[in-house]
């Protein structure tokens, strides 16, 4: 079993991006999918060693993404819970902390699946070689290509990815769902690993945008490889199977189902207030797997997370409430609002930038009122946050104003530790990152 060790980071600048990359002996389980922004397995490291865990104690990762923490725990043998309510980042963090497949058998049927999927790929691509690759869907389903409904088309980014990739896609994700159950979940997240890194027209910089269109990719082939790394890496840790990692798909702002006093620490990075749509981070690989297939669907999702954007706030939002009392959250509300009156901006999502960022704050109280009684006494608490200055260049100092609500809540504010600095993007200032320290009195 390993043992917690940190990272000597004291050679890096502060302002590094290393400070946020995966190292190379971190690649194995971590590397089968993940968000562009999660933070890095050496911080969890870092701060587990700092709380003194280990095994016997439970970790909780309330907003668990693509499942940073929990895997850290089980590779140290440690107990770990995660919420996470995005379906594809709980698809990740299911498959990545299940350790009881057998490698053999995960190999066995993806070259199945490649070999029928490759199959079928040939033969219409054979009969359609003099088709336009740029026609419409229409034609393109008529000569037997696969593609999106147009409900689940509508939900991507214009020209994420291109018509002869999404056919591979789609033809393989048809092949992997004939697979047995329990082997279902880990070729869709291998899939949804080569949208992202191969076959989509994706790129990540900070925002969400389109490269130029790759006009075909190898997207059996290289999902065979991913499928082939996976199963190397199980026989790796097959010896942590056993360890108890739970993951829920669920609100991280209501923690309720958990058991009283059952968790004795929390490492977690939520989302931060800023006008990322998180949901547009997955969501080639989520409209592909079929895990959202409509508005309806995406509107439901966005609806069970923490708000911190302006595409998901609704007319029945309630969460700022629960900061009505905090002088510098209003203050600082009052004053993008004037800001945004002052420069005349009038578009429906600038009129929201003083109502989210009270929300985001709400939610955030919300949360760590329905975490008290989940926790031991003593137990120990870290939130990777970030400052932000996304709504009219207002600064938030999110640590700061997170460890005001936790104080005000009963809370030990044990201090605030700079984890990094970031270039700000449309101000080019250095913008903090920091972990914030609670302790848990009980």
């Amino acid at each position: 079993m390993h043992t917690l060790t940190n990272i000597d980071r004291s050679q890096w600048d502060i302002s590094s991006p290393l400070h946020n990359k995966l190292t190379e002996c971190d690649r194995p389980i971590h590397a089968w999918y993940r968000f562009v922004l999660s933070f890095p397995p050496h911080l969890v490291r870092t701060y587990l060693s700092k709380f003194g865990i280990s095994a016997g104690d439970t970790v909780l990762d309330p907003f668990c993404g693509t499942g940073t923490t929990i895997v850290e725990c089980k590779k140290f043998g440690i107990s770990a819970v995660g919420f996470e309510a995005n379906p594809m980042a709980a698809l990740a963090s299911r498959v990545k902390s299940n350790w009881s497949i057998w490698p053999s058998e995960l190999q066995r049927v993806a070259r199945w699946a490649a070999q029928k999927a490759q199959d079928e790929i040939d033969e219409v691509l054979d009969r359609t070689q003099q088709t336009v690759l740029s026609g419409s869907r229409e034609q393109l389903t008529i000569y037997g290509w696969r593609t999106l409904d147009v409900d689940a088309h509508k939900l991507i980014l214009t020209d994420s990815i291109s018509p002869r990739p999404l056919h591979r896609a789609l033809v393989l994700h048809r092949w992997i769902s004939a697979a047995p159950s329990e082997l279902l979940e880990p070729l869709q997240l291998a899939l949804a690993w080569t949208l992202v890194v191969h076959a989509g027209n994706i790129r990540f910089g900070p925002e969400v945008g389109i490269t130029k269109p790759k006009e075909d990719c190898d997207v059996v082939g290289l999902w065979l490889q991913q499928c082939e790394r996976m199963a190397s890496d199980l026989e790796v840790f097959s010896d942590r199977q056993n360890i108890p990692t739970q993951l829920i798909q669920a609100d991280s702002r209501d923690v309720s189902q958990l058991p009283d006093r059952s968790i004795s620490a929390v490492f977690t990075s939520p989302p931060y207030p800023n006008e990322k749509d998180y949901t547009r981070t997955t969501r080639l690989e989520s409209v592909v797997l079929g895990l959202i297939k409509n508005k309806k669907d995406l509107r439901a999702l966005k609806e069970g997370l923490l708000r911190s954007n302006t595409r998901n706030v609704y007319v029945a939002d309630r969460d700022d409430q629960f900061v009505a009392d905090i002088p510098e959250i209003q203050r600082i509300a009052a004053e993008i609002e004037a800001k945004r009156i002052f420069m005349g901006k009038d578009s429906g999502f600038e009129k929201l930038y003083h109502r989210v960022t009270r929300l985001y704050f709400g939610g955030m109280a919300r949360h760590l009122e329905s975490l008290k009684p989940k926790l031991v006494p003593g137990a120990m608490l870290g939130y990777v946050v970030g400052d932000q200055a996304s709504y009219l260049q207002i600064m938030i100092r999110t640590g700061q104003l997170l460890a005001e609500i936790a104080d005000r809540q009963g809370y030990e504010v044990v201090g605030i530790d700079l984890f990094r600095t970031r270039i700000a993007t449309a101000t080019r200032q250095q913008l903090r990152e920091e972990v914030v320290l609670l302790r848990w009195r009980g």
